[in-house]
C-alpha cells in the first residue's frame, strides 16, 4: 500500500510531476492517519505529522517518492451574504464564538451545513443559501499565512508554538 508521509516542499518553484490525485472533504483533510483511495483507485495510507491540515492543491510525497495532489472535494455548505461589511463581520464574530470553521471570501462566508447555525444566521438577518463547493476554511490566527501573490501552507491545528521565557511585563500603578 502506498504511504503518504509528508507534504512536498520544493526548494525553488519548479514543475513537479504529479502521479495521482486524492479528493477529500475538509473533515477528512484534517485527519493525519487514515486509509484513502486515490482517484485512480489505488489504496493509500496517510501518515502525516499529527495536527497537519491538508489543503486543496497541497502535494503529498509518498514513501516511494511519488507526488500526490490533494483536491478539496465539493461538499454541501452554507453560503452567507449580507448588505454590508459590518453585518458580515458580525456574522463572522458569532460563528467564531461557536468555533465553527469558516471560509471567508469577498463579501461572503461559507461554513459546513448546520441547521442550528443556519437558523442563527437567518435570525440575525443574513442571506443564507445551500451550495456545493470545495471548503477551505481559515486556518486560524496561528495557522496558514495567506497572500494574494503567495500562499504559504503551514496549517496546523492547535500548534501555538513555545513561548520563550522573558522578563515580566511592566505593571501600571505599582509604587517604585
Amino acid at each position: 500500500m502506498l504511504e503518504l508521509t509528508s507534504k512536498f516542499v520544493a526548494e525553488r518553484p519548479r514543475p513537479v510531476e504529479v502521479h495521482g490525485r486524492l479528493a477529500l472533504p475538509f473533515e477528512r483533510r484534517q485527519r493525519t492517519r487514515q486509509r484513502v483511495r486515490l482517484a485512480s483507485g489505488e489504496e493509500a495510507a496517510i501518515l502525516l505529522p499529527r495536527g497537519e491540515v491538508m489543503r486543496g492543491g497541497d502535494l503529498l510525497e509518498s514513501s516511494d517518492g511519488r507526488v500526490i495532489e490533494v483536491v478539496a472535494e465539493a461538499e454541501r455548505l452554507l453560503h452567507v451574504t449580507c448588505a454590508s461589511a459590518t453585518e458580515l463581520a458580525r456574522y463572522a464574530y458569532h460563528l467564531g464564538n461557536r468555533h465553527a470553521p469558516v471560509e471567508v471570501g469577498d463579501g461572503w462566508l461559507r461554513l459546513a451545513l448546520d441547521h442550528v447555525l443556519r437558523d442563527m444566521l437567518l435570525g440575525l438577518g443574513a442571506t443564507v443559501i445551500e451550495v456545493e463547493a470545495p471548503f477551505e476554511p481559515e486556518a486560524g490566527a496561528y495557522g496558514a499565512v495567506h497572500s494574494h501573490a503567495v500562499q504559504v501552507r503551514t496549517s496546523r491545528i492547535h500548534d501555538f508554538g513555545a513561548r520563550a521565557p522573558g522578563p515580566p511585563s511592566p505593571t501600571r500603578g505599582t509604587p517604585a
